[in-house]
């Protein structure tokens, strides 16, 4: 039997074909797939040698914030130490981290939770109780162990103000486990008829101690879980706060003010600043806010978006195609102030002496 035309292909060749050309794709894929590999690994490396390099930059501070439990009163003054004995109108507690622990600052009047507290006693007129189970160095999977304590040591607080989500960031945590966490704590304490507000967490754009593009990175991270903390707080019918918009400003006009000496964690006055936007939150939860109504609280910070790479280069591009469109006018030079001798001397000088050898008499007769 005569074979196939040797022009036309045969399904041998068809299925030959159809194999060279699913191999070609597989190589390209592998090669493909091993040079993602090999730039994301290339991209994990860096990002990691330049978060040694942020963790070499900032400083140390002491492991444990003064402590500021205790009974504060209206009119000022020392506080009282708690007892059994001793009673008070609001119980304020604080969850979270080590900024709502007050690490960085000295003195215990200089914590965030010895500053509510004062400011809510004198706006309130009533005895304030302070108790903090905010731990340094906790994430949101702290929270559970500090609602646990707080429930199990006696009657749950009128008011929670819970700062988290910064160790979250820098632990790569996920950020929707680490809302979720939030949630629950949230939950719970609500659930025992508790006054929560949640400072969201901060803006990590302020902190020029972290290299770029390490800092670009967790800039965003942190901003997606400070809008994921304020979903499931507003969720749950607690109050959120962003500090990230509130405070980013005025840490980036006045960083050796309102920064501590490692350059990462808050000085007295930056939780003074912080404290300012948390308690009018806090007072109107409570109902004895007399300030008037409060404006509504932006989410994203405005001014740490003005520092992006991305908006920084297209604002540069944009001032260089404006001065294309609108080149500055030179500067005219200064003209020289006017001549005795008119426009040119050098032809009047010449003038001048031609009329002088006219008119002098020669001294020899004619």
């Amino acid at each position: 039997m005569a074979g196939p035309h040797p022009l036309l292909p045969s399904r041998a060749r068809r299925s030959d074909t159809r194999g060279h050309v699913a191999a070609r794709a597989a190589a390209a894929a592998v090669i493909g797939a091993t040079s993602a590999g090999a730039a994301s690994w290339a991209t994990y490396n860096f990002l990691a040698a330049q978060a040694r390099t942020a963790r070499g930059r900032i400083g140390k501070l002491p492991p444990f914030p003064p402590e500021a439990d205790g009974v504060y009163h209206p009119d000022g003054g020392r506080p009282e130490r708690w007892s059994q004995t001793r009673n008070a109108d609001i119980h304020l507690m604080i969850f979270g981290d080590s900024t709502a622990a007050g690490l960085g600052a000295t003195f215990a009047d200089e914590t965030p939770g010895v500053r509510l507290a004062r400011g809510l006693a004198e706006e309130s007129g009533k005895r304030v109780r302070l108790s903090t189970k905010a731990i340094s160095g906790a994430t949101s999977k702290g929270l559970k162990g500090q609602v646990d304590a707080a429930l199990i040591a006696g009657s749950p607080p009128d008011a929670a103000v819970i700062l988290v989500g910064a160790n979250d960031v820098t632990a790569r945590q996920s950020v929707r486990r680490a809302a979720g966490r939030l949630r629950e704590a949230v939950r719970r304490l609500k659930e025992h008829g508790v006054i929560v507000v949640v400072g969201t967490c901060p803006d990590f754009g302020i902190v020029s101690e972290i290299p770029q593009p390490l800092r670009f990175v967790i800039r965003r991270w942190g901003l997606r879980l400070a809008r994921a903390q304020s979903d499931v707080t507003r969720l749950e019918g607690g109050h959120a706060v962003p500090l990230a918009d509130l405070l980013t400003p005025e840490f980036l006009d006045a960083p050796d003010r309102l920064f501590s000496s490692d350059r990462f964690h808050p000085s007295p006055a930056g939780y003074e600043l912080a404290a300012e936007n948390l308690l009018p939150v806090l007072c109107t939860a409570l109902g004895v806010w007399k300030g008037g109504p409060l404006e509504e609280l932006p989410e994203v910070s405005v001014a740490a978006e003005a520092r992006r790479p991305t908006v920084r280069l297209w604002n540069a591009v944009n001032r260089l195609w404006f001065q294309h469109l609108n080149p500055p006018q030179l500067a005219t030079p200064a003209q020289p102030a006017p001549s005795p001798f008119g426009d040119d001397p050098a032809a009047r000088l010449t003038r001048v002496a031609q009329e002088h050898r006219r008119h002098k008499k020669s001294p020899f007769p004619d």
